[in-house]
């Protein structure tokens, strides 16, 4: 679970449940594609690198791992396409290691007389479907391609046509006769912007399978808790309760439970003599992460306030421009509200990184986080 120095907090179970599902042997699968969606820094991506990968492996698969947000100014299409050469020349035997050495970039693989990896995703170079189909061959197992922060690729055009490349790879390589199966996960930090590729019949995923990613809970706590406790003096040890609770008030965030927990053991008050309480601890660090939104709310002018208030209200409801989104804002200022007044709004608050933009004009938080907060501090009861 943990090494001497550091703490990491297994899911096996939930690995294996997952994976049983997307390789189709239970009664209710993911063969079409999982979306698995949670907060930022809830321990998704460690549990998709270090829990679910592994699993994949185990049962055969040769698994891709891809994060649009590893580098946010590189175009997703990009970051998937560099991930799928990156593969394939892992795949390379030693004849094509020999080709490349004489300078070439070249291999046949099945069907494809000339394959050149350096041109995979480009206008006109392989398509995706193909390279995925070509790493199939190559390796003799299926495929499993898990992309992190999807969403994001929403963001460009490019981005957004990947997708509906995966999505043609997927029914080439599942329905036909390839030489290999495509298993696709699409993980985001954010509900609304992660179901952009899934929620209508114009998206390229539609009919898919969304699954809220489970918190973790008082399991991980109690392990943390114990990991801790075995560290520090009888005298300056944690109650798993306590540490629960705090977990809560931090909304279930493992960096910011440490954080607290390290305050709380090595902070000023215990050389006082005084001993602030874990989740007093906890709470004043939310109410600090807080602050930072009360400052950048305090700088809004009021319509652009209303208008992050009803993109809060309405959820996925949101529709920029529609009549009853227009009529929900004007409800709010308590007045009309024009159209060109909610763009300039939209535009102002993007500007500021509060809310976020796909290429194709929804608009969702840029951080979720800020839904509780608002609701905590601003809604009417």
């Amino acid at each position: 679970m943990s090494s001497q120095n550091s703490f990491f907090f297994h899911r096996p179970e939930l690995a294996k449940t997952l994976v049983a599902a997307l390789l189709g042997k239970t009664p209710f699968n993911y063969r079409s594609g999982l979306f698995l969606a949670a907060p930022r820094r809830t321990g998704k991506s460690d549990f998709l690198r270090r829990d679910l990968v592994p699993e994949m492996q185990k049962q055969g698969q040769t698994t891709l791992y891809v994060d649009l947000w590893s580098d946010k100014s590189v175009d997703p299409a990009v970051l998937i396409a560099e991930t799928i050469k990156t593969a394939l020349r892992q795949a390379d035997n030693l004849a094509m290691k020999a080709v490349r050495a004489a300078g070439l970039s070249k291999l046949g693989i099945g069907p494809f007389a000339s394959f050149d990896i350096d041109k995979i995703g480009a206008s006109q170079g392989i398509t995706l479907s193909d390279a995925l189909e070509a790493l199939a061959a190559r390796t003799r197992k299926d495929v499993t391609l898990i992309v992190d922060e999807a969403q994001h690729a929403l963001t460009t055009e490019a981005g957004i046509n990947s997708m509906f490349a995966l999505k043609a790879a997927r029914d080439a390589m599942n329905q036909g006769q390839s030489s290999g199966k495509l298993t696709l996960v699409f993980t985001g930090s954010h509900r609304d912007k992660l179901s952009n590729l899934m929620l209508r019949r114009d998206q390229p995923f539609f009919g898919a399978s969304f699954v809220d990613f489970p918190k973790l809970d008082k399991n991980y706590t109690d392990a943390l808790t114990g990991w801790m406790n075995e560290r520090l003096d009888a005298d300056n040890r944690f109650e798993a309760d306590d540490v629960f609770s705090a977990f809560e008030i931090l909304a279930h965030r493992p960096e910011m439970l440490e954080t607290a927990m390290k305050d709380f053991a090595l902070g000023s008050e215990k050389s006082a003599g005084l001993k602030k309480s874990l989740i007093a601890g906890a709470t004043a660090l939310r109410e600090r992460l807080w602050e930072d939104y009360d400052r950048d709310f305090s700088q809004l002018t009021p319509l652009q306030k209303a208008t992050l208030g009803v993109i809060i209200d309405r959820g996925e409801r949101f529709v920029p421009f529609a009549a009853e989104t227009l009529s929900a804002l004007s409800n709010v200022c308590g007045r009309k509200v024009e159209a060109s007044e909610m763009q300039a709004s939209l535009d102002a608050l993007r500007q500021k990184d509060i809310i976020w933009r796909s290429a194709r004009a929804t608009y969702t938080l840029e951080d979720q986080s800020m839904a509780e907060w608002f609701l905590a501090r601003h809604k009417t009861p």
